[in-house]
């Protein structure tokens, strides 16, 4: 996922604030849930490419990929309370998880814009990259992961996304069960033949 133009995602036209009545601002929120659920239900990775500015609902929509990469000049912001709203796409679960409560709401109260290096210093970005290269260095993470095992990929974000509000117990069995499955899988045999072949595995997603 990537944006256009100067910025990965200016966030709302604030221009147009107010031209909305409740129903159109339910209905669009609706929409934009929809998207960041099945974002997340997707067996796939998910990688943002973070250039200029990520801020409002953008800033969310990075946080809802399963990676981020960005510029090195890049710039985060919830910026939702310098026109009086909350932050809606998710950003209210995604961030606190990422960096705690307490910096959470200093980053929505105060709405200050947030350098991509502070963010790759607290985990919240994986990959920091000059921005010449961003598109080049994306590619190359989409590519490895394209050739990766995607089933276990797939299964394996299921897994991490349930351990924030499923107990130990839960995780555990989740694992024997999933596990049992993958022992079966055709890239599970490839993996142990390119072992013992000394070569890299071929993965097919299966």
């Amino acid at each position: 996922m990537s944006g256009a133009g100067r910025s990965f995602s200016a966030g709302g036209d604030v221009k147009t604030m107010g031209q909305a009545g409740p129903v159109q601002v339910y209905e669009h929120i609706g929409k934009l849930n929809e998207l960041i659920l099945s974002m997340k239900a997707t067996e796939k990775p998910i990688i943002a490419a973070v250039h200029g500015f990520a801020a409002g609902a953008g800033f969310n929509l990075a946080l809802a990929c399963d990676l981020i990469v960005a510029a090195e000049d890049g710039k985060f912001a919830l910026s939702f309370s310098q026109v009086g709203l909350i932050s809606d796409g998710g950003g209210s679960y995604l961030l606190p998880r990422l960096i705690g409560p307490h910096l959470a709401k200093q980053f929505f109260y105060t709405a200050e814009p947030i350098p991509a290096e502070r963010l790759y210093q607290l985990g919240v970005i994986n990959y920091l990259v000059p921005l010449e290269k961003l598109q080049e260095e994306t590619t190359k993470l989409a590519l490895k992961l394209a050739h990766g095992p995607g089933k276990a990929f797939g299964k394996q974000k299921k897994l991490i996304d349930q351990s924030f509000t499923a107990t130990l117990e839960d995780i555990l069995e989740q694992e024997r069960l999933v596990q049992t499955l993958m022992v079966q899988t055709a890239d599970h045999q490839e993996g142990i033949a390119a072992f013992k072949e000394k070569r890299k595995p071929l993965f097919t997603g299966k």
